[in-house]
């Protein structure tokens, strides 16, 4: 698994590696019941404080998508789908605020929005 972390981001690090796993499971690249790196392993690989990736693996846990098995490690939980929707839907809904925002003060109709959001749909079908 390659994680890329970058000490320039303003997200911290815990939180690069934890959407770095996070995106992996969504996307199918760890599949379900696969085991992650120990903790210390992948600190060592990252180069950073195991504390750090603890950090991630416990907020990873607490949303459902590892489980860890004490004395065996950490692995990817049975997929929820409802819960990985859900977050999906609300990472749409932030960007579509944003979008909102900018046709707000750009003055943008609603009716081009849907419009420009329809052209992107039909494009990519």
């Amino acid at each position: 698994m390659d994680i890329i972390i970058s000490n320039s981001s303003d997200t911290p690090i815990f939180k690069q590696i934890e959407d770095a796993i996070y995106e992996a499971i969504c996307n199918d690249d760890l599949k379900e019941n696969e085991m992650l790196p120990s903790v210390r392993a992948l600190a060592n690989d990252l180069k950073i404080s195991f504390l750090t990736v603890k950090r991630a693996y416990d907020e990873l846990e607490a949303s459902g998508f590892i489980k860890t098995i004490p004395g065996k490690g950490s692995f990817v939980a049975p997929k929820n789908l409802d819960l990985i929707k859900e977050e999906k839907l609300k990472q749409i809904q932030d960007l579509l605020e944003q979008v909102y925002q900018i046709s707000k003060v750009s003055n943008i109709s609603t009716k081009e929005v849907q419009e420009l959001f329809q052209i992107i749909f039909e494009e990519n079908e």
